[in-house]
């Protein structure tokens, strides 16, 4: 039998069948207390100069400030010097694009707010090209106070992908568990921890949250009645649904692509074995394989025709492939002697876990056509990984002097970034579909 380590806080020698990590968060209802440590290596940047946006002072939240701590937390973006310019452009002519070439900017990007009559804010703002001088994007929202963060993340996506190619992330969501004293709290948060609320709060553990591929409902594993059980939660109306809650074990949900079932580790008929179960909970769970090891740890490809998993079926714990309707499992791992907690990319073709070396824990990326395999992580106690929506950027959990952290890193390994953070104690974060 092989054992995940659980929250690395105190000990490692304290163990459940599923990984979970820890880490440290603060937020408050609206917004979160996070220093931010970004290191690049040998990344070309886009020069991107983001101007304040005309009137927004009189907003009680800027929208430049968001657009810009967006795009410059993904590493790709440096920002042009902008202080000085007085006025405000508002349209495309009244820009000197000349001066702005002459910084080396190759895009700007400046707009405008305004206090409509019915409460509701305009916001006009445009992207031009700065060699071109075309404009690449103009748009007007108008959105309720309450919405104006959102709004902001949603230019910044607008403006990230339009200069990458790529879908920009800023709009979508993360989740996390927080220990706050004897309470256990399931959070929700922007993808910028900004904007933070609690789900569910409980005296006992809640682990393993995982978001339906339309992020409108959550699964996770509850300790509410002293047992794990698997419960699936509407994150609009709060509607709680027991979908797993058969003797022994519940554990590890993983959502189907098209969010009709959960493969879910139960250990109903003896040892722990993945099996599959309708999202509602109607039908009995359906065995996938069966074995003499301890089989946990499941997560559906983006096609929805296999499931990953981590198996000691070789004796150590390695990581499996297997078809949806069970049958003979391959192994994927083959470097080092534990690896868990598998997690896909979006378009499938990379694998994200968590190795053991020595008494490091990494987060490790495979390449599945070459079975390339590179170092993502340089501390010793990183858990919990999940690949952002776009699949550019990993979160997982990590530990820096004896203190917990949400670090990220980007897909090639260059951008790595940490979050300090000042009290709350935090571990497993997912991160959530795209809006």
């Amino acid at each position: 039998m092989f054992l995940i380590p659980v929250q690395h806080r105190s000990s490692l020698h304290h163990y459940v069948l599923v990984l979970i990590a820890g880490l440290m968060l603060l937020a408050s209802n609206v917004r979160a207390e996070l220093s931010l440590e970004i290191t690049t290596e040998g990344l070309k940047q886009i020069p991107l100069a983001m101007l304040p946006f005309a009137n927004e002072r009189d907003l009680s939240l800027g929208i430049s400030p968001i657009v810009i701590a967006d795009l410059q937390r993904t590493g790709l973006f440096r920002q042009v010097e902008v202080s000085g310019v007085n006025p405000l452009p508002t349209e495309t002519a009244q820009l000197k694009l000349t001066d702005w070439r002459a910084k080396q900017a190759t895009a700007v990007l400046m707009g405008s707010t305004s206090i409509e009559p019915d409460g509701k804010i305009k916001i006009r703002y445009m992207l031009v090209d700065a060699i071109t001088e075309q404009e690449k994007l103009v748009e007007v929202i108008s959105v309720a106070p309450t919405q104006v963060r959102g709004a902001a993340h949603r230019i910044a996506d607008a403006v990230y992908e339009k200069l990458t190619g790529e879908k920009g992330v800023f709009s979508t969501k993360i989740a996390y568990i927080v220990k706050d004293g004897p309470t256990f709290q399931l959070r929700v948060a922007d993808a910028d921890a900004f904007n933070e609320r609690t789900i569910l709060s409980s005296k006992e553990p809640i682990i393993s949250p995982k978001w339906s591929p339309d992020g409108t409902r959550m699964a996770y594993v509850t300790f509410e009645l002293k047992r794990p059980l698997v419960v699936v939660q509407n994150l609009s109306t709060g509607a709680r649904k027991v979908v797993a809650n058969f003797r022994g074990n519940n554990s590890a949900p993983a959502w189907s692509p098209d969010g009709k079932r959960l493969a879910v580790t139960l250990s109903r008929d003896g040892i722990a074995q993945i099996y599959t179960i309708d999202a509602e909970g109607l039908e009995q769970p359906r065995r996938l394989m069966s074995t003499r090891a301890i089989d946990t740890e499941a997560v559906f490809t983006p096609d929805g025709k296999s499931i990953l998993f981590t198996s000691d079926r070789g004796g150590a714990p390695q990581i499996y492939k297997v078809a949806v309707e069970g049958g003979n499992a391959q192994r994927l791992t083959f470097t080092g002697n534990y690896n868990v907690s598998p997690r896909l990319s979006p378009d499938g073709k990379k694998l994200v876990f968590i190795q053991q070396n020595g008494s490091a824990f990494r987060v490790m990326l495979q390449d599945l056509d070459t079975n390339q395999l590179q170092n993502m992580s340089d501390n010793a106690l990183d858990e919990s990984p999940s690949f952002s929506p776009n699949g550019r950027m990993i979160l997982y959990a990590s530990r820096v002097s004896g203190k917990g952290v949400l670090a990220l890193v980007s897909a090639d390994g260059r951008v790595r970034q940490k979050f300090s953070t000042q009290a709350g104690d935090v571990y497993e974060p997912a991160w959530g579909p795209l809006q």
